[in-house]
């Protein structure tokens, strides 16, 4: 069995980055995720924690020795349960791999938090276990480095994409905001003109 562990700090607040996390997929940077499906969203009425499961569809590239050991499909579906508790301010999402899961599972855990030196800015952590099944004893600790190697790298390329999308809904705001303050001062302008030549 093989453990990751990532660590980050988003520059935005904790509600900009969990709202923009439903916003994650699709996005240039990760482009092996092709499709999003939500399977159930509810909120607990008494606790107000919004529960959600989605199913990812990856299209993932693997050196055509493991796409044959392991099938020969690139098409991979990954199961999403997320925790989001508006009072704790914590999301806390698991993934696990549905597709040949077998042969290889890859167990994840990320937390979102606010940060609380700086309630402006939140806390990323991202664990994982990759294990290869018993069927590959003979090959398990090459399977998994390769796993491994292949999660670090793609979650390095994640949090890069998801910082496009913080990024893009920051600016979107900013321009929302400098819209609303342009339609009220031309209303103000307007409402002012007419009082003047009544």
């Amino acid at each position: 069995m093989k453990f990751f562990e990532a660590t980050h700090r988003f520059n935005h607040s904790w509600a900009q980055v969990t709202a923009a996390n439903w916003m994650k997929y699709p996005n240039e940077q990760c482009p092996h995720v092709i499709a999003v499906d939500v399977l159930d969203r509810h909120v607990d009425p008494e606790t107000g924690v919004l529960r959600t499961e989605r199913l990812l569809t990856c299209n993932q590239n693997a050196p055509a020795l493991v796409l044959k050991f392991l099938g020969g499909s690139t098409l991979s579906y990954v199961r999403e349960t997320s925790e989001l508790d508006p009072k704790t301010k914590k999301l806390t999402m698991k993934t696990q791999n549905l597709s040949m899961c077998n042969v290889l599972t890859i167990n994840e855990t990320v937390t979102y938090t606010v940060n609380p030196q700086d309630e402006n800015s939140t806390l990323f952590k991202q664990e994982a276990q990759i294990l290869a099944g018993s069927a590959l004893s003979r090959f398990s600790s090459y399977i998994e480095d390769f796993c491994l190697t292949r999660f670090r790298d793609n979650a390095a390329v994640g949090r890069a994409g998801f910082e496009m999308v913080l990024e893009k809904l920051n600016k979107a705001r900013q321009e929302a905001s400098q819209q609303l303050v342009s339609a009220t001062a031309s209303a103000a302008v307007s409402a002012t003109a007419g009082s003047v030549t009544l």
